[in-house]
């Protein structure tokens, strides 16, 4: 049976990890779409509705939900009345939300109050920011719940969650790395004018309680990084407060050293950490992707707090500047085995087949608390 699923984006790493399973749910028959608002509208953040544009297949509705400097719950406000307008408009079958941003918390917080069916993308993990607490929200508001290991799956069963609506399928964004990505890096370099023979990629995002501290922490991070004598590719913070801080921090980087960018088109991104020395900074890439790829990764300050055990991940703090500059001569281009913790590339083919058996859609919306054993 046809349905329609929409899947909601406010990233560009959300929706690197929502483009598999559309495109497996699109394969399979199912009417796809977008609901696409946040930083993919934002000159500032590199446009990155773009990216998804160009997905084959797919219907794509835009929605601008915040103007630069908007607070937090302000903009959960505006995103919780665009997308409730939305889907009482559409009225889809499912929808599909990633994560811990206030997007997704609105789009959790809709679909609850509406009683439509919804389900979560990667619940069940732990970060110890606000984000976290984002994360368990979206997790007791939606209906369905596909983790990416075992422990995920134990915590939102912690949660009060039924097992039998639970299920495991990795994370999604390993699907497309498992794969060629389809360029080469002299590609990668061409386009996006990165001089350097050999190079790490550092991503510093804000943490939402620290951000009166994140100009500090940046400022000691890339001081560390200069002080290196290596060469960075650069992407830049999402737009959570405190962003603005570190981006004056980049802004003072030298070019010579330090290409900035504000996005990459997601293959283009995949190839660049294939062939880097290595990933530093606080993004999901470096506990996620960096150890499937076998690139040693360090990880700054407590974002990602425990979210990984892979052996080539070291964790410190910003302002170590003697263990930032240990991991860049000893760990600098030093390869490890590929690290499936967090699944095997295998997420999208998992989800269609949830989405095939009928028990998926008979179930009641009402939810009801589970206590654990």
């Amino acid at each position: 049976m046809i349905r329609h699923i929409l899947f909601l984006t406010g990233t560009r790493a959300d929706f690197g990890k929502l483009e598999p399973l559309a495109a497996a749910a699109r394969d399979a028959g199912h009417s796809v779409s977008f609901f696409v608002t946040g930083m993919h509208m934002m000159d500032r953040y590199g446009l990155t509705k773009k990216e998804v544009q160009r997905m084959a297949g797919v219907a794509v509705h835009e929605y601008m939900n915040q103007r630069p400097g908007d607070p937090q719950d302000i903009v959960l406000a505006k995103t919780v009345t665009g997308f409730s307008d939305y889907i009482t408009e559409r009225r889809p079958d499912l929808v599909v939300i990633h994560g811990d941003r206030i997007e997704a918390l609105a789009g959790a917080l809709v679909t609850a109050t509406n009683y439509v069916r919804s389900a979560h993308v990667e619940g069940g993990e732990v970060s110890g920011t606000i984000d976290e607490v984002f994360r368990h929200c979206n997790t007791k508001l939606c209906t369905h719940h596909f983790v990416s290991s075992d422990s995920a799956k134990r915590r939102v069963m912690a949660l009060g969650e039924p097992e039998d609506v639970i299920h495991v399928i990795g994370s999604p964004e390993l699907d497309f790395h498992a794969r060629p990505s389809g360029v080469t890096l002299d590609e990668v370099r061409a386009r996006y004018e990165i001089p350097f023979a050999q190079y790490g990629i550092a991503t510093f995002h804000p943490v939402t309680s620290e951000q009166a501290t994140m100009e500090a922490q940046a400022a000691a991070l890339f001081g560390a990084l200069e002080q290196s004598g290596r060469a960075f590719v650069v992407i830049a913070p999402n737009n959570d407060p405190g962003s603005e801080g570190i981006f004056r921090v980049l802004e003072g980087l030298p070019k010579d050293r330090f290409r900035v960018l504000p996005s990459m088109r997601f293959a283009h991104f995949s190839e660049l950490m294939k062939n880097a020395a290595c990933i530093v900074g606080n993004s999901s890439a470096g506990v996620r992707e960096a150890p499937f790829l076998g690139v040693p990764s360090l990880d700054v300050g407590t974002r990602q707090s425990n979210r990984s055990d892979a052996g080539s991940v070291t964790s410190v703090t910003a302002q170590d500047r003697a263990a930032i500059l240990r991991f860049l001569t000893v760990d600098w281009g030093r390869s490890h085995g590929r690290h499936q913790g967090f699944g095997e590339g295998l997420a999208a083919d998992r989800f269609v087949q949830v989405l095939a058996d009928p028990a998926f859609w008979a179930r009641p919306l009402q939810k009801a608390f589970r206590d654990a054993g």
